[in-house]
This record gives structure tokens, C-alpha cells and sequence, in this order.
């Protein structure tokens, strides 16, 4: 139980802050799937992949002063902005954690929108179909979104620039 924590927990050592909880859960998507070693189980929902275990592991983490959440009035929504607390730095410093180096690869993720990361968590999640498949479902699954063609070539691209970060 720890472990899964700790690894959440060591995120934010290499990301520093993240803005945002669907893109915190892009992110950790993103990454497992890039094979870093997060335990979450994720279906698909609304916003894309979404875990309900990281939702509850964030909200202890919270609770127990290891991340820091600040919750932002942004007149018709509230925006979360996560970071390491103070307490949570000491509990990783005496905490051997399995999150490898990963600081480049969630730099990336996290300098992108959470739109994009939806998109790009939406492809990954369907990769086992065709890509004209992957297309259709995006269309029809996230027709609000109005991502185009061009959308989705840019999310495959950036797919393909993560992949090889880790070679």
C-alpha cells in the first residue's frame, strides 16, 4: 500500500506541481504506459482514462499532509493545483520508493494541456485497434471535444517522441 503512495508521491518530486486533477490522471496514465511502474487501474470514463484508486490515494495523500492541494476559484470552476508538502519530502527521504528517473518524460507530459493529454491517454487506451478504429472511437467518444485529424497526428507524433525517451 505504501509503495503505491510513495510512487505518487515521488511525481511530484520530478514534476514539482501539477495543475489540475484530470491532467494529473492523464499524467500517471501517460506514464504507465510509458511502463513506469504506477499500480492504478484505469477505465474509461468521460475525460479518458481515469483511475479511481489515484482519486482516492490523492485524496490520502492530501489528508495526511504529504501533498499539498490548493484549490483555485475560477469564477464557473474550481482549478486543483497538487505539489509536494514539506511532510511529504521527509517520508520519501526515509521511504524507499520504485518510481524510477522519469523526470524528462513527466516535464513533457506535464507541459502539455490536459486537453491534449486526454487525447493523447484517449489514443494509448485503444491502442490494440486500428488507428482509422482508434479515429472513429475519438469522434464518437469525444465529439465535444472537437478534436480534429490534425489533433490526433500531432497525439500520435507526441506518442512516438515519449516511446522514444525511453529507449
Amino acid at each position: 500500500m505504501l509503495k503505491d503512495h510513495a510512487n505518487v508521491m515521488a511525481l511530484f518530486l520530478q514534476a514539482g506541481e501539477v495543475v489540475g486533477r484530470k491532467k494529473l490522471q492523464k499524467i500517471i496514465y501517460i506514464a504507465k504506459k510509458m511502463d513506469v511502474p504506477f499500480s492504478e487501474r484505469f477505465k474509461f470514463h468521460m475525460f479518458g482514462p481515469y483511475s479511481e484508486e489515484l482519486s482516492l490515494r490523492m485524496e490520502e495523500l492530501c489528508n495526511l499532509g504529504f501533498v499539498e492541494e490548493n484549490k483555485e476559484d475560477k469564477g464557473n470552476y474550481y482549478q486543483y493545483r497538487y505539489a509536494l508538502s514539506t511532510e511529504g519530502q521527509k517520508f520519501l527521504d526515509l521511504y524507499q520508493f520504485d518510481l524510477p528517473e522519469t523526470s524528462e518524460l513527466i516535464d513533457c507530459l506535464n507541459g502539455q494541456s490536459s486537453r491534449f493529454l486526454e487525447l493523447v491517454s484517449t489514443l494509448l487506451y485503444f491502442e490494440e485497434l486500428t488507428r482509422e478504429e482508434v479515429k472513429e472511437k475519438v469522434f464518437t467518444l469525444k465529439k465535444k471535444s472537437n478534436y480534429t485529424e490534425d489533433d490526433i497526428e500531432q497525439a500520435y507524433q507526441f506518442i512516438r517522441s515519449l516511446r522514444s525517451l525511453k529507449q
